[in-house]
């Protein structure tokens, strides 16, 4: 079968590998669609910090069973979403539903060879069926469940005020499940191309430059109830914070490897909620499905740009170098 193999930094290619075997428990599932993740291009350019070479990427996946290899739940043929996080079901965190955050969390297409390929197996428990929306729309449910996730963890109320900082895909991701949660959203970022997709989908936004003028003040007044950091920048998330009211709640969506330094009475003198968000469970991903259904999410507007799998070797290299107007590329296979 056809797979996509980054041999090294820079170097993508079409390879032809044989079909992985289905042990038992486990589906195998013909792949329709993947959404290239940031992560991917990081694992392109040499960025990924913690991942051995060759790799097969892809982690945001739809398809359809191919083998349902005795289950009583799916059949051959059924529409799937993939969930790529693949957990112990033995720590502390697993034993307590948090499956998202186990300690030795292993994630398809990062730690272990991904779904870039004609076919992959996957655990039963990691299919979810797709019932009602359309496999493209399916291979956008994974990255949506991460600002899903974000938001439920913030407990954010409707008619709270929050901020997004960072209009990429998963900052876009976590406004509309901030709007959906009944939130008053408002959208930050640098680039002129991301404040302009976050404003044509329907949400107030300011660049950097406005932080000092009257309209950003206005708008933030004594601080926002909520604010969220996706934008994985040192920088950007150490200052985000001081945008939280008092008693309000910082929630870090965006990693990145390093160090956050926070002045320690700003955080004791508004009585600080700080969390980490990581990943997502079946609970985001069913809400995520049902928002799509219901026509809550505008996944054509999401779905910027699209190629195929034979394609690929060509397109991801040139979007990593240039992402202007990208919010979400589309492989088809």
């Amino acid at each position: 079968m056809k797979a996509i193999s980054c041999a090294a930094p820079g170097q993508l290619a079409l390879i032809d590998i044989d079909p992985p075997v289905a042990q038992p428990g486990w589906i195998r599932v013909g792949i329709r669609h993947i959404g290239i993740c940031g992560t991917d291009y990081h694992i392109f350019e040499g960025n990924h910090p913690f991942l051995e070479y060759p790799r097969i990427m892809g982690h945001e996946l739809s398809g359809v069973v191919l083998d349902a290899n005795g289950s009583t739940a799916l059949k051959a043929g059924d529409p799937v979403v993939v969930n790529p996080y693949l957990p112990c079901y033995q720590c502390p965190a697993c034993r307590e539903g948090k499956t998202n955050c186990c300690e030795t969390l292993r994630v398809i297409g990062v730690h272990s060879d991904g779904g870039m390929a004609e076919e992959i197996v996957m655990p039963e428990a990691n299919l979810y069926p797709a019932t009602g929306i359309s496999l493209r729309d399916a291979a956008m449910v994974e990255f949506l469940a991460i600002g899903a996730h974000a938001v439920r963890r913030s407990e954010l109320k409707p008619g709270d005020r929050a901020l997004v900082v960072g209009g990429g895909p998963i900052g876009l991701g976590v406004a509309f499940f901030a709007r959906i949660a009944g939130g008053e959203v408002t959208v930050l970022d640098a680039a002129p191309d991301k404040i302009a997709a976050a404003r044509a989908l329907g949400f107030r936004t300011f660049g950097v430059g406005d932080l000092e003028g009257d309209a950003f003040k206005a708008t933030r007044r004594t601080g926002f109830d909520a604010v969220f950091d996706a934008t994985g920048s040192i920088r950007v998330m150490n200052a985000s914070l001081l945008h939280t009211r008092n008693g309000g709640s910082y929630t870090l969506v965006g990693v990145i490897k390093g160090d956050l330094v926070w002045p320690d009475p700003e955080v004791h003198r508004r009585e600080l909620t700080i969390r980490g968000s990581r990943n997502a469970t079946k609970q985001d991903f069913d809400h995520v499905m049902d928002s799509i259904r219901s026509g809550q999410v505008p996944t054509g507007s999401l779905a910027t740009h699209a190629t195929t799998l034979d394609r690929v070797p060509v397109d991801l290299p040139r979007w990593s170098h240039n992402r202007e107007g990208l919010i979400k590329a589309i492989i088809a296979v």
